[in-house]
């Protein structure tokens, strides 16, 4: 079979409802991810204390980037659920898709910030580590 043979007109048309919900789907599986390393970071935090240089900065961007990483989540499962071929719910979906791009933002910006305090574990005081003898 060549590519002369395909015939592209056959070719089903793009489902805008079923490409937005794989987008959004992607951007949880994103979301998740980043979740979970904020969780990882916030446990760290939580195990070293005070003893670290820059506790109480970390703690409060961390618990931020966590809470508006939940308020996106749910944003993106309102959009999943809202089918935009119908004229009511496209205002919606731009509004919500606006709003969800702008935390996004701050998201990042935050944990770019947290990456710039480091989190250097090798060099952290011991946190109950057990000696491997």
């Amino acid at each position: 079979m060549s590519v002369g043979d395909l015939n592209f007109t056959t070719a089903k048309p793009l489902d805008v409802n079923r490409y937005a919900t794989k987008k959004t789907i992607a951007q949880g599986m994103l979301d998740i991810a980043l979740l979970t390393a904020n969780a990882n970071q916030l446990k760290y935090i939580l195990q070293v204390g005070e003893k670290h240089e820059f506790y109480k900065p970390l703690l409060v961007l961390i618990a931020t980037s966590i809470f508006l990483q939940v308020l996106v989540g749910g944003i993106f499962l309102v959009v999943g659920g809202l089918d935009i071929k119908k004229e009511k719910d496209q205002r919606k979906c731009l509004i919500l898709n606006d709003v969800s791009v702008i935390m996004v933002f701050l998201i990042t910006t935050i944990n770019i910030t947290i990456s710039g305090f480091g989190f250097d574990v090798s060099s952290s005081p011991d946190i109950n580590l057990k000696k491997q003898t």
